[in-house]
């Protein structure tokens, strides 16, 4: 890989003392790593016609890793130094003992660059960016009557590694990350309603910032805000669902993705452990895990240990043929590291997780789906969910929803909430839509305290007899 403008071991260590300590650490150990972070971040909020919030964090440090079995030791410090880099490698030393592993060969080298490297809070000035959310605010406003508040965000970051290995291999990365988010509340009658829109991805600013992307992104805010103003309260009971494509996927993720994550299989604690090669889902039905995608929210040139990111095949045609690794689990079960190896920071540990999670597109027509569901649900906007990986039981809440009789759209439903349980879901999947989308880039993911951004997908599907969570009577 090509440099980035991020050097500290040229600034602040020596890269042939850090090598000799990492070394050191290492002996007799599987596998291990330094990691070093310097991240800077910038976010702007506009709340009803006021800046709420103007903030700017920078932030650097390091984290020296050793792994033995299942075994890792681990410490991380802000102080970049070489005495500090000691300090840590005595503590990880610990997890190694008295030895006796086989270093692991090191990740495969990449060319390949899924973004710029570029510094998206450079992008435009701070009175533009001010004016920008000003803009929106207005429009917002000027859109419907009944908008009474609006909140703005425009966020960025740059995050810039780079990992050394104790072959002496050296792989850096430069991230950037830019993001939008509009929430309007109506009121009508005494009642009031909400609405959201967003996006963004690894790219820079500038592009979020044209009226062209923020006016339709205000205009979706203030339509679900105002459809919800209408909406009656969701049946309770099971019945067949239809979800949209695009950010529906995030129950795919939640509901399916986590289950497929190296760890929890290796651990035994997924449903889906034991399953290799078994039908899992309903034919047709086919999840990949893609950190490949150009300038995508969840894309990755490298993992956080240095390992490209791949286009993983998870379900082929409803069986399950692939779990997500890095390589720790990787190297304990026998298989590749796929790339998934990620953590939120330099003062964490990496672990399997998802890039871009989507279920790939089918050959029914969107508009036949509906017409085929008799008595129902079509859910289209989904807001938090609940997941239990050792059985995949989910709660997820409904943003936008609406009531479908003999196949025609009707009345929107507010309160509706989706229960079921992944496996169960996929096995019931009835209708594959030609209309396979990504979300606009909004989607964070969570993990034993980790947050790491994502990205889902799906398109338009038909699951049959979900229990729907609602007070109506």
């Amino acid at each position: 890989m090509t440099d980035s403008p991020f050097r500290p071991f040229e600034t602040l260590l020596d890269e042939g003392q850090a090598l000799s300590i990492l070394r050191d650490a290492v002996a007799g150990a599987d596998d291990g790593e330094i990691f070093l972070e310097r991240r800077r971040s910038e976010a702007l909020v506009l709340d009803d016609g006021r800046i709420k919030t103007a903030s700017y964090d920078a932030a650097e440090g390091f984290g020296l890793r050793a792994v033995r079995g299942e075994v890792a030791g681990y410490a991380h410090s802000t102080e970049v130094s070489e005495q500090s880099l000691r300090r840590a490698a005595e503590t990880a030393r610990l997890a190694v003992g008295a030895g006796g592993g086989t270093l692991a060969p090191p990740p495969v080298g990449t060319n390949r660059h899924l973004y710029a490297a570029i510094d998206p809070i450079a992008d435009a000035a701070f009175a533009v960016k001010i004016d920008t959310l000003r803009e929106i605010d207005a429009y917002a406003r000027q859109l419907d009557p009944s908008v009474i508040q609006v909140s703005a965000t425009l966020s960025a970051s740059v995050q810039e590694v780079e990992i050394l290995r104790p072959e002496g291999l050296r792989l850096t990365d430069m991230r950037p990350m830019a993001r939008m988010n509009v929430s309007v509340i109506v009121e009508r009658n005494g009642r009031r309603e909400s609405g959201g829109m967003g996006g963004g991805g690894r790219h820079g600013l500038l592009s979020l910032m044209d009226p062209t992307h923020w006016k339709p992104l205000v205009q979706e805010a203030v339509r679900i805000a105002t459809l919800n103003l209408d909406a009656v309260p969701a049946p309770a009971g099971v019945l067949d669902v239809v979800l949209g494509a695009g950010w529906p996927g995030i129950l795919l993720h939640e509901a399916v993705g986590h289950g497929l994550e190296g760890d929890f299989n290796r651990k035994k604690t997924s449903a889906f452990a034991g399953l290799m090669g078994q039908r899992v889902a309903a034919p047709g039905v086919t999840v990949l895990d893609d950190g490949t995608l150009p300038d995508r929210r969840g894309s990755l040139t490298v993992d956080d240990e240095g390992t490209p990111s791949a286009r993983n095949v998870l379900i082929d045609d409803g069986v399950l043929v692939g779990y997500m690794q890095d390589r720790q689990n990787a190297r304990l079960m026998g298989v590749e590291p796929t790339g998934n190896g990620r953590r939120e920071s330099y003062a964490h540990i990496p672990m399997p997780r998802m890039t871009n999670t989507y279920m790939t597109g089918g050959t029914e027509d969107p508009k036949a789906i509906l017409s085929g569901l008799k008595d129902g649900i079509y859910a289209v906007g989904f807001g938090g969910g609940q997941v239990d990986i050792t059985n995949g039981k989910f709660v997820f809440s409904c943003t936008e929803a609406y009531r479908v009789r003999n196949g025609v759209v009707q009345e929107p439903v507010k309160g509706a909430t989706l229960i079921g349980d992944g496996a169960t879901a996929l096995r019931h999947i009835r209708a594959i839509g030609n209309d396979m989308a990504l979300d606009p880039g909004i989607g964070n993911c969570g993990k034993s305290g980790q947050w790491v951004p994502v990205g889902v997908g799906q398109p338009t599907l038909m699951i049959g007899g979900l229990t729907i969570g609602g007070s109506a009577t």
